[in-house]
């Protein structure tokens, strides 16, 4: 017997009479595994299961699986309504990771291991930590705008985003500190931001466009900086900045691969539009217009910092070039792969890519 029916009767109709009522629970029975056959009987039921529906019909904050209520408005808001548009592999194994490898920049980084550095040193540092500063805003702040304008219906690529944005702010938190910690300060913003992270990602009003510019081009090249980190840091708590980020951000990368993969193999009639993304971005990618990219071909103030932290001061800087075109080589392999593993490596074998990344790619 539950606890209510062990209550005396006369509680119960007492308690009926001044409006106590447990009908709704009655709707659960729509929920529990038996309730299978009721379901596929009355197609009116259909959208209370959890199925991935492939176009959402739901325009409501109801999440998936959960019951409509009766009169509740529609607030029509949720401009992406279809699982094709913003759909991606391995969604659920993304989120999981990404929970469960947080850190705290003001716990994981060994803050005490930074010493005094020559001053143009330190000056490039700070420039770098800068610049890292606000493409990590910006790569927040656009995926951002995308989350609430997607049905909840597809709530595994807002949460997805939701952690990426948290990722992206504790990396601008750690850069920030970095400029701040060691006698430097944040120095000269960047002229334009979104053209580093993939050519005008921040006007990008269609998801794809925006992941594909953001994530496949802009991220990447992030973190192959990040994944060298080590060359341009000078003490353990740089290293594990770096180090921490680039984690972060391979997963970020991933996500878009992924989606970039899921949308070559299952809306194949975009592949153009998508090459079309991949086309401004790989032009801002390897000239630098726009805005400042340590990808570049031409010299630009975040080159001249990291030239200067990897050659081991303003006086080795050219030594530091020889290294920065390594760096920038490898960018463009990472990035090759990239586009193999979505699909999307036929520009390469035609021609389509940007010429200047063939240079890189090719250079000895």
């Amino acid at each position: 017997m539950t606890i209510l029916q062990d209550r005396p009767t006369a509680e119960m109709e007492e308690a009926v009479q001044n409006g106590f009522d447990l009908s709704w629970l009655q709707q659960l029975k729509q929920q529990i595994p038996g309730a299978a056959e009721e379901l596929a009987n009355d197609p009116t039921l259909a959208e209370h299961t959890p199925e991935l529906l492939n176009e959402s019909p739901n325009q409501t904050q109801r999440t998936r699986g959960a019951l409509p209520r009766p009169g509740v408005p529609q607030y029509s808001a949720y401009t992406f309504r279809d699982k094709k548009e913003v759909w991606g592999y391995n969604l659920t194994k993304l989120y999981q990771e990404a929970v469960s490898r947080q850190w705290s920049s003001a716990t994981d980084i060994p803050w005490d291991t930074l010493r005094p550095l020559p001053d143009d040193v330190e000056a490039a540092q700070c420039q770098l930590a800068t610049f890292f500063a606000q493409v990590e805003f910006v790569a927040a702040d656009v995926p951002g705008r995308f989350i609430a304008q997607m049905s909840p219906d597809y709530h595994e690529v807002r949460m997805f985003l939701l952690t990426q944005v948290m990722d992206e702010s504790r990396h601008m938190e750690v850069f920030r500190k970095r400029a701040l910690a060691n006698g430097g300060g944040l120095m000269r913003m960047i002229d334009s931001v979104s053209d580093v992270t993939g050519g005008s990602t921040d006007n990008a009003r269609e998801f794809t466009e925006m992941s594909s510019r953001l994530h496949i081009v802009g991220e990447g090249n992030v973190l192959t900086l990040f994944r060298l980190g080590e060359l341009m840091a000078y003490n353990d708590a740089e290293k594990a900045i770096y180090r921490r980020a680039a984690q972060d951000e391979a997963r970020h990368v991933a996500f878009g691969v992924l989606h970039a993969r899921y949308m070559n193999e299952c809306t194949p009639e975009r592949r153009e539009e998508i090459h079309a993304y991949l086309d401004e971005a790989e032009d801002r990618q390897a000239t630098g217009n726009g805005g400042e990219n340590p990808a570049a071909r031409s010299a630009n103030l975040t080159a001249d910092s990291l030239a200067i932290l990897l050659g081991g001061g303003a006086d080795k800087a050219d030594e530091g070039k020889k290294i920065l075109a390594a760096i920038r080589q490898r960018q463009v392999k990472e990035y090759f792969q990239r586009l193999k593993s979505c699909g999307f490596d036929d520009r390469i074998e035609n021609g389509r890519v940007n010429p200047a990344l063939l240079d890189a790619y090719k250079a000895a």
